[in-house]
């Protein structure tokens, strides 16, 4: 307990109250925590630019597939996987559930993966 001038410092009940947890923001409630977690995948940036400049667009079924697959690795203890999904190969970083690259059949050949420590073929 703090002391000023040999007066006890206690917080107020409102003030315990309103403290929030690391990692949770003002406001926030552990079950909105958890369901924006659990929400689907996200797609960085990179990924985002790659997709778009080959005209690839994932189907939802394609997206439940990845997610399936995302889960399964997750369950295995992966935390960067090489997931290969018909014609595609996407790096998922499986911790953030982040999809952080991907590549077209055609850019497969002679190519090298690397920072993965499992793969998902779907």
């Amino acid at each position: 307990m703090n002391r000023i001038e040999g007066q006890a410092l206690k917080p107020s009940v409102a003030q315990v109250g309103k403290v929030p947890a690391a990692g949770m923001r003002p406001g926030q409630d552990f079950q909105a925590i958890l369901n924006e977690k659990l929400a689907g995948l996200k797609f960085s940036r990179h990924a985002s630019e790659r997709l778009e400049s080959r005209k690839i667009n994932l189907s939802p079924e394609q997206m439940a597939r990845l997610e399936q697959g995302v889960n399964k690795a997750a369950g295995k203890g992966a935390r960067e996987s090489l997931v290969l999904l018909d014609d595609l190969a996407l790096v998922v970083s499986i911790k953030n559930r982040t999809v952080i690259t991907a590549a077209s059949r055609q850019e497969l050949r002679e190519n090298v993966f690397t920072n993965i420590d499992s793969a998902v073929l779907l």
